[in-house]
């Protein structure tokens, strides 16, 4: 009776959270600045200015670039501090 209890819950456990990280993906755009973006990654993430700086150059060089690896909770609310400026922003699972 212990085993099959225990079975059930590995069950449910399983199918509810995949684990997997997500990430917030930043698209390039020619109205913000580069001091806007800078600013906005630091208040969407805490990061520092030279990081948010080296992201913001990725996403200007490159067209795109992640902006944020974690749970997707966490992804949600960098994604919508990043949109607050009219940022253009998607997150992959």
């Amino acid at each position: 009776m212990v085993q099959t209890q225990e079975i059930e819950k590995l069950e449910i456990d399983t199918g509810i959270e995949t684990g997997l990280p997500s990430k917030v993906i930043l698209y390039n755009d020619d109205v913000h600045t580069f001091d806007e973006v800078i600013a906005q990654i630091i208040k969407a993430t805490g990061y520092s200015y030279e990081k948010a700086e080296a992201i913001t150059w990725e996403v200007h060089t490159k067209g795109k670039g992640v902006v944020y690896t974690g749970e997707i909770s966490e992804c949600v609310r960098v994604s919508a501090v990043l949109e607050e400026i009219g940022l253009h922003t998607q997150i992959e699972s």
